[in-house]
């Protein structure tokens, strides 16, 4: 099971990339020692506390010939990761 899905890079999770908080989307069924254990592991750096959190898709509506259709677009877990002081992770680095 590959617990990390892939970084969350937004405006908003840049921003607390400057003070040692990552994101990042994981799997649903990943617990916070797994997600530690990941992140350690692939980045190589000192995880110090991980919060996680479910979100709910967003309700999409599709309007078609036989009339509306709405849904949902599938939950996602996420995780934020705070690292020890001095460490960073760079995720541009393989770009």
């Amino acid at each position: 099971m590959n617990v990390l899905k892939r970084p969350l890079i937004t405006e908003k999770y840049a921003a607390m990339n400057e003070v040692g908080k990552y994101a990042f989307e994981v799997d649903k069924k990943a617990n916070k020692v797994e997600i530690k254990k990941a992140v350690e592991k692939m980045y190589g750096v000192t995880v110090e506390k991980v919060a996680t959190m479910r979100s709910l898709g967003k309700v999409k509506t599709k309007y078609t010939k036989s009339g509306a259709v709405t849904g949902r677009t599938s939950l996602i877990k996420k995780a934020i990761i705070t690292v020890k002081d001095g460490e960073i992770i760079d995720f541009y680095s393989g770009i």
